[in-house]
């Protein structure tokens, strides 16, 4: 049966090479017609790709050719059990830091979209930490057009009040002590989806230090500078993590261009309510939807 939306749509789920070979599970969805822009859409922290599928198909039946994966360890990118059909395997003693998401497997998936589509204008989606990884690419030059959605240097005293305190507290109450107990970080702990040990240490260090991620001495941090396309971030104003100065932190990294920052309320779109996670719902499909389709289709 056809999924509502998506019935003009050729979807194909894949897998896609990270640069060191790990498989990482991916989505490429097609338009019927002339394919005329390629997209890829990087997920936020702990968020399968699903999530995007309704927002995905809606750019392809736009002309989009686009791709949704998960990082290594996430989603349909963990390893599978020997023991057990379809059964994910323990992510105990399982390699993978966020900075490596960035470094083999966006980096791998901004390649891989660019050697398939290369004539056709290359725009980059990114969610949340999708946003962040942008700046650590070494080919983010490849990129020609870059719309951020809810990415912000995500320092825990940028969030709003009271979630900075519940951020604060699952993560370094609840969240590292379970996480260096158990050997990863368990979503049902408050994240929503199980991530790996070191990916998780590593995030809550970048939450911890007033510059995020900026504070780290990640050498991928030389590369935010080299990103000189046209940059767009959508801020959500009822986003209690994503706030306006928390997206105005992350885009002054990108020293090369002039970040446009565009702040979104739930009544710009007749919605109750957007949040953080809620741009990608189906009724937005006539307001967000459509409004950054139009931007990403505007580069040539």
């Amino acid at each position: 049966m056809a999924e509502p939306g998506l019935d003009d749509v050729f979807i194909d789920d894949i897998t896609v090479p990270a640069t060191d070979g790990y498989p990482l599970g991916a989505t490429l969805f097609l338009p019927r017609g002339a394919k005329r822009h390629a997209v890829l859409i990087n997920s936020a922290t702990a968020v399968p790709r699903k999530l995007y599928r309704g927002f995905a198909g809606y750019l392809a039946k736009r002309g989009c050719a686009v791709l949704t994966y998960d990082y290594r360890g996430t989603g349909d990118s963990r390893q599978k059990s020997l023991t057990g059909y379809n059964q994910a395997k323990s992510l105990v003693g399982f390699k993978a830091s966020m900075s490596d998401w960035a470094s083999h497997d966006v980096t791998a998936a901004v390649a891989w979209m660019r050697e398939r589509y290369k004539p056709l204008p290359f725009a980059y989606i990114g969610h949340s930490f999708g946003g962040q990884a942008l700046g650590l690419l070494p080919n983010n030059t490849e990129i020609s057009r870059a719309l951020f959605i809810a990415a912000q240097a995500g320092y825990w005293k940028l969030m709003s009040v009271p979630e900075r305190y519940r951020v604060y507290a699952l993560l370094n109450f609840v969240g590292a002590p379970l996480t260096r107990t158990l050997g990863y970080m368990p979503g049902k702990a408050g994240l929503g989806m199980d991530l790996p040990k070191d990916a998780f240490l590593e995030w809550v260090g970048w939450v911890m230090s007033p510059r995020y991620l900026f504070d780290s001495k990640l050498e991928a941090l030389q590369n935010f500078p080299k990103y000189k396309g046209a940059l767009r971030a959508i801020c959500l104003s009822d986003d209690p993590w994503a706030t306006r100065p928390a997206v105005e932190m992350l885009c002054s990294g990108f020293t090369s261009v002039k970040p446009e920052i565009i702040t979104v309320t739930p009544a710009d779109t007749g919605a109750d309510k957007i949040g953080h996670m809620g741009f990608f719902r189906p009724e937005h499909r006539d307001t967000l939807w459509r409004g950054a389709a139009e931007w990403i289709q505007a580069g040539e």
